[in-house]
């Protein structure tokens, strides 16, 4: 089924943005297929459900050490996200996160049109799809009145903790960045106070953690509460008072609060892909193994979102992916295979990567 046509915009609809790429998806794969295309003169825009870079090495295990990266003997998931955007900079790639794509159409003129759900458009010449599994995005607080908090009172995983000092913060969640939230807004936030709250009093973290939760525990300044998000109360403007939870005991518990911290774990959905039209074979897009292209012309899918004879769900076997697929992306915007050169010896990819070459 082909991609719908994108119907005509009213006069007065701010133009998208115009570029020749828009790679999808912000993890491994996809800011590696961001210094590929810079390698070939292309620049790129990135899309990524997440508020920040790095996909699910960054999200779901930051901390924990992989061991298959070539020529690396072992870094965490936050340290090859951090030295990938480093390999990528010179290429001065533009960042749109806490964005999901939800719409792709045809334009007349053959270019794609991408709309994420904030309303930001791209009129791009190739779409590198480097989705994963899906849109990594944080499980909802599901208690009635939630989502008209979010962005005020409500935040999800949020890597900034600003917004915390001087007021009645209530964090949800059991994981490590749940505990760390508690102990910073309590400490460096200096948050008027600060309630961890956890189906079970329970924790997991680094042990040096874990004690400091402990100690501050015993000194007051975290309370931490076993139980489940049951209500809201809030005021008659709308604005949170307090979180209504439900205790191991059937009895219910009222906290203050005027802010909530969500660290609720993250799941993946492919969501609107789902909807574009494109060839999907068991929730995965197949591609061909010269140049990584869908069946639809100027699409392209790399890593885990793509499926082909062979398919292995490595990070190596996507920057290989990613390699080919920059290749071919290059030729169908220039009509031409690009010239292959090499890191070591070009003086025109080190003016790219802007270092200098040897004599």
């Amino acid at each position: 089924m082909p991609l719908q046509a994108a119907a005509a915009q009213p006069a007065d609809t701010a133009a998208p943005i115009t570029t020749d790429v828009v790679v999808v998806g912000a993890g491994p794969v996809g800011l590696f297929q961001v210094f590929e295309l810079g390698l070939l003169g292309l620049r790129a825009h990135v899309v990524d459900a997440l508020p920040h870079a790095g996909g699910q090495c960054a999200e779901l295990y930051p901390d924990k050490p992989i061991y298959d990266i070539p020529g690396i003997r072992a870094c965490t998931g936050r340290e090859l996200s951090e030295r990938l955007q480093q390999q990528a900079a010179p290429f001065s790639p533009v960042y749109h996160l806490g964005q999901q794509v939800e719409q792709l159409q045809r334009l007349a003129d053959d270019r794609l049109l991408l709309t994420t759900h904030t309303g930001t458009r791209f009129a791009a010449r190739s779409l590198i799809l480097a989705a994963g599994v899906g849109a990594f995005v944080p499980r909802a607080l599901k208690v009635e009145g939630a989502d008209a908090l979010v962005g005020s009172q409500l935040f999800y995983h949020p890597h900034q903790l600003g917004h915390a000092r001087s007021r009645h913060v209530v964090v949800l969640g059991g994981d490590e960045t749940a505990v760390a939230a508690a102990v910073a807004c309590a400490t460096a936030q200096d948050a008027a106070s600060t309630t961890l709250l956890h189906r079970r009093d329970v924790f997991t973290g680094p042990d040096a953690l874990l004690a400091q939760l402990a100690d501050l525990r015993a000194q007051g300044r975290i309370q931490v509460v076993a139980g489940q998000p049951a209500a809201l109360q809030q005021a008659a403007d709308g604005r949170l008072q307090a979180l209504e939870v439900a205790l191991p005991d059937g009895s219910t518990q009222a906290l203050h609060a005027d802010l909530l911290l969500a660290y609720l774990g993250i799941s993946p959905k492919l969501g609107p892909i789902a909807e574009w039209g494109l060839e999907l074979e068991r929730k995965q897009l197949p591609v061909d193994t010269a140049r990584f292209a869908t069946a639809e012309p100027g699409i392209y899918a790399v890593g885990d979102i793509n499926t082909y004879p062979g398919k292995r769900k490595l990070i190596l076997c996507g920057f290989h992916e990613a390699t080919l697929a920059a290749f071919a992306v290059a030729e169908q915007l220039s009509g031409q295979a690009p010239l292959l050169q090499y890191t070591t010896s070009s003086s025109h990819l080190h003016a790219l990567l802007g270092v200098h070459s040897a004599d």
